[in-house]
């Protein structure tokens, strides 16, 4: 039997439990790891070289859609399911941009099917997601002006989740393995880049983005 070897990120543990509970139910499936935040997810499957990594839409440290597209350039044959609250196309067609196989909500029992079908090599959307709905909603952006999100580099929307979520200049650095003058460079390049001019202007973009949760 061939064993699909999975990581699991997300920042709540019961949730994890529920999720590793749920897949070690399957006989060929292996949970190899767990990470709480996404930094320590790109760290995991960088070492364990799963098939599949289950990843929460949002999380500490760097969110899933950032940990898909960071996988999908240096781990490619790890497929990624993302787990999210949200059904709105955006979020969907951003996973799916950023390299992700799977869209789940998370109020659906469908992380099981997700992960044997990307597995696989197929994309699955649970419902009410559908290809369909996708194609509609890419179309539609297409038309959209030049996002200037795509502009940062790697490094600046590390930089950017962190300082949103409070951190200072020391603690991102500690955080990233870099110095602090270079995390402020990165934060000022990012600033400049976007238009922001203050932290509050920064906060305010990362809720609109997504990149953290209303409740932070």
């Amino acid at each position: 039997m061939n064993m699909i070897t999975i990581v699991l990120a997300d920042d709540h543990h019961v949730v994890r439990q529920g999720l590793r509970a749920l897949l070690k139910a399957e006989a060929d499936f292996s949970v190899v790891g767990e990470a709480g935040d996404g930094l320590e997810a790109l760290e995991l499957v960088g070492q364990l070289k799963p098939n599949v990594l289950v990843v929460d839409v949002m999380m500490p440290g760097l969110n899933g859609l950032e940990v898909s597209r960071q996988l999908a350039k240096h781990s490619p044959n790890t497929h990624i399911v993302v787990l999210s609250m949200y059904s709105n196309e955006a979020y969907v067609l951003k996973a799916l941009g950023n390299g992700a196989s799977a869209y789940v909500l998370k109020d659906a029992s469908s992380a099981v099917h997700a992960v044997r079908e990307v597995a696989a090599g197929r994309r699955y959307l649970s419902p009410p997601l559908s290809d369909r709905a996708i194609a509609a909603y890419q179309e539609k952006a297409k038309a959209a002006a030049l996002d200037r999100h795509e502009t940062l580099t790697t490094r600046e929307r590390e930089v950017l989740q962190l300082s949103a979520e409070g951190r200072t200049s020391t603690e991102i650095a500690a955080r990233l393995g870099i110095s602090s003058r270079t995390a402020e460079t990165h934060r000022s390049n990012l600033m400049h880049k976007l238009g922001l001019h203050t932290q509050a202007d920064l906060i305010r973009y990362a809720l609109r983005r997504g990149i953290i949760p209303m409740d932070n």
